[in-house]
């Protein structure tokens, strides 16, 4: 399943952002790649030790949870933390899945959902769209600034090569309570009914009823 969520950065948070862009250090992307991913990565990614980078992940973090459509569609338990990546003219990423566990130690995570809050203005750069492997095809992804896909980790995805300009985007991942992504497209289906039936009908039995469904199935599906 795979969302689109608009404006989820603020202008004023996406201009700070852009004001710790200019101070960031830039190292090579290969170091978190995967083994089996290594070969078909060529990018830069914010050096983590730096106080830019501290400040974008705290930013771009924090809206994540507190943004009702990312927490409606992903149940997040868990968040990791962003990986600040810029593609630059030539620069690419190939065909690569994901690793299904992420993290070290006691920070360990199950990498569910994917998501990608592009940073750069669509219009800024050509090439770099995200394409994402579904059951019906390539899908290609070129977002506005601030906004954000996700997408099961599990899927198949590249980032197309960068023709002009410059793509920065932020990615990180999530574990869900509920972790198949099915049994959370259709809980995402019953609270967008439920939350229509409240708007409309609040008091009537198939609303009660309806929300008592919702919940028993979350307390059937989460793992927490």
């Amino acid at each position: 399943m795979l969302n689109s969520i608009p404006r989820v950065l603020t202008d004023p948070e996406l201009s700070a952002i852009n004001e710790h862009l200019q101070s960031a250090r830039w190292i090579s992307g290969k170091h978190s790649a995967g083994k089996h991913a290594v070969q078909g990565k060529s990018n830069e990614e914010m050096d983590q030790s730096c106080d830019s980078w501290s400040q974008i992940n705290r930013i771009v973090a924090n809206r994540l949870y507190q943004h009702p459509q990312f927490q409606r569609l992903s149940l997040p338990v868990k968040l990791s933390a962003a990986f600040v990546s810029r593609y630059r003219r030539g620069m690419a990423y190939g065909p690569h899945i994901d690793d299904p566990v992420m993290g070290a130690g006691n920070s360990l995570y199950r990498a569910d959902i994917a998501i990608t809050v592009f940073l750069s203005d669509p219009d800024s750069y050509t090439g770099g769209e995200l394409s994402i492997n579904t059951p019906y095809g390539a899908t290609t992804v070129k977002l506005d600034a601030g906004s954000a896909i996700t997408y099961p980790a599990a899927s198949l995805h590249e980032v197309l090569a960068v023709e002009n300009g410059e793509r920065i985007a932020c990615v990180m991942w999530a574990q869900s309570m509920v972790r198949d992504a099915q049994q959370r497209e259709i809980l995402a289906d019953l609270d967008d009914a439920r939350q229509a039936l409240r708007q409309a009908t609040p008091q009537a039995q198939i609303t009660a009823t309806l929300d008592r469904s919702y919940s028993n199935l979350v307390r059937m599906w989460a793992e927490v």
